[in-house]
């Protein structure tokens, strides 16, 4: 018999997750955005872009704390990390798209290209250092048997 996957222990592999460098590439980012725009004309783009990159920054440390408080419970369970998620996406983007429209005469559509190039940020800067990792000392994978199947 197999546990039905909300009531599923959830479980997270550590992951190379560093705010303070993501802060400092965001930074970079925007000064590189506000210098773009302004040469063109632009300057509000490089402000929403830079408000684009802080709105995917706290969504980030709040999927750390989420992640925090919900595996530090005795049995935690994928039903919450899902409500949780979807709560916070929902308000993020919420968030996103009411600037996107009220500021659209001003480049507020930036801020949408801020969250999704921050989640590209986040993505290289967690998976290269794990990379790292791995070409160094390989990879440590306890072995598990093979679950039975219901054929």
């Amino acid at each position: 018999m197999t546990t039905p996957a909300q009531d599923a222990p959830l479980v997270f592999p550590s992951v190379a997750f560093r705010p303070m460098r993501l802060l400092i590439v965001c930074v970079a980012l925007t000064g590189v955005a506000l210098l773009a725009a302004g040469f063109v004309g632009h300057i509000f783009f490089g402000v929403f872009f830079g408000l684009g990159l802080v709105l995917g920054l706290v969504n980030a440390l709040m999927v750390r704390r989420a992640v925090e408080s919900i595996t530090a419970e005795d049995h935690p369970l994928k039903k919450k990390m899902a409500v949780n998620s979807a709560m916070r996406l929902f308000f993020i983007t919420a968030i996103g798209l009411t600037v996107a429209i009220v500021f659209r005469k001003h480049d507020g559509l930036a801020v949408l290209f801020g969250l999704a190039i921050f989640q590209a940020v986040l993505v290289m800067s967690t998976s290269i250092p794990v990379m790292k990792k791995i070409r160094s000392s390989g990879l440590d994978v306890a072995e598990t048997p093979a679950s039975e199947s219901k054929d």
